[in-house]
């Protein structure tokens, strides 16, 4: 069974669906908020030039997801899964960003729980690279239960923080919150 990079996924607070060229702009009305990308390695990326090059790579990358409020239909973000590798049963969620009205927990927690429950039926373990400045999303995986576990070097060529979480951690969390 192939890993579905690009599923569409339902949540209470929001849906996820994959990106496309007409997301453009409600996209970049979310990421024009210099604040979304205060802690982030890119911290320019709410400019349009620097954005239009993150949209692109979104759409090449054939795992780009845009997320809505489930209420609304308001475009509130993106995340992207990447780096799909069948032999270490393993994946990369990432490129995240959520509209400052959606920060706190529950958006950016549903989010991943959508994410990580699909990315469990192909893989054995979920990577998250953050930037080591990126304090706000490291304690987002935190929460969600990953550890960090080592620095790697991202596809950016950039050292990130490496925090994965396995399935069995994964199950065991869900065990626990029933």
């Amino acid at each position: 069974m192939s890993f579905d990079l690009q599923p569409t996924l339902k949540g209470e607070k929001l849906s996820l669906r994959p990106v496309r060229a007409e997301d453009w702009e409600g996209l970049f009305a979310v990421a024009s908020d210099p604040l979304v990308w205060e802690q982030h390695p890119d911290s320019d990326r709410y400019t349009e030039p620097v954005f239009r090059k993150f949209f692109r790579d979104a759409m090449e990358s054939g795992g780009a997801l845009i997320a809505r409020d489930a209420v609304t239909g308001e475009v509130i973000g993106s995340s992207r899964f990447y780096g799909y590798d069948s032999k270490k049963r393993e994946i990369e969620i990432g490129w995240t960003f959520l509209a400052r009205a959606y920060w706190g927990g529950a958006y950016n927690r549903e989010m991943k729980q959508l994410m990580l429950d699909h990315a469990f039926k192909y893989v054995d373990t979920v990577v998250f690279l953050i930037g080591p400045n990126n304090i706000r999303s490291q304690r987002a995986v935190e929460k969600i239960g990953a550890t960090r576990v080592a620095n790697r070097i991202g596809a950016n060529g950039r050292e990130s923080y490496a925090f994965t979480i396995s399935l069995d951690a994964w199950q065991q969390r869900g065990a626990k919150a029933k």
